[in-house]
């Protein structure tokens, strides 16, 4: 198991990476609102993309939910993998639902791509992070079990719901 000791690095790690990606994001939010009132200019002039638009806020907005990470243990929790095993088929999900989405990015702005981009390589770094912790002996269940513990712990190292704020955001102003 996880010592207490490399608990509180991974900890650390992920505050410091939540903390960054926070800013980011926040930064992100402010330029956004600027291109948004830009957009708003050019949409008036090109009615026909809303819709598409509105699909693409849509399929990322489920991305955002399906790459969540405990949405994503529970839905791929299968018995008798290690964790090894189970890192890398959490990954591999991660990256198949990013890649089958990565589309989208025409469609929606610039920040808004980059969030979700963000959030899948905080998540893919979560899920090393703590893999690395664990014993060679550990279980896929235990993996699991410190991912969703760090996540209780300290609820601010998934930025998934910031995410689907800033998408919400955007697609509100876009039927605006």
């Amino acid at each position: 198991m996880i010592t207490t000791t490399q608990m509180v690095i991974s900890l650390v790690i992920a505050f410091s990476l939540g903390g960054f990606l926070a800013y980011a994001l926040w930064k992100q939010r402010k330029e956004a609102k600027q291109l948004l009132d830009k957009h708003e200019k050019e949409k008036s002039a090109a009615p026909a993309t809303q819709p598409l638009q509105l699909q693409a806020y849509e399929r990322l907005m489920l991305l955002v939910d399906r790459i969540a990470l405990p949405n994503l243990i529970s839905r791929t929790n299968q018995a008798g993998l290690s964790a090894r095993d189970m890192q890398a088929l959490l990954t591999m999900q991660i990256r198949q639902e990013f890649e089958y989405n990565v589309t989208q990015q025409i469609y929606v702005s610039h920040e808004s791509w980059e969030a979700v981009r963000n959030l899948k390589d905080q998540n893919i770094l979560i899920i090393n992070q703590i893999s690395s912790f664990l014993p060679a002996e550990a279980t896929g269940q235990d993996l699991s079990r410190s991912i969703l513990e760090m996540l209780m712990q300290s609820p601010k190292a998934s930025l998934h719901n910031v995410v689907a704020d800033v998408l919400s955001y955007e697609a509100k102003k876009l039927m605006t």
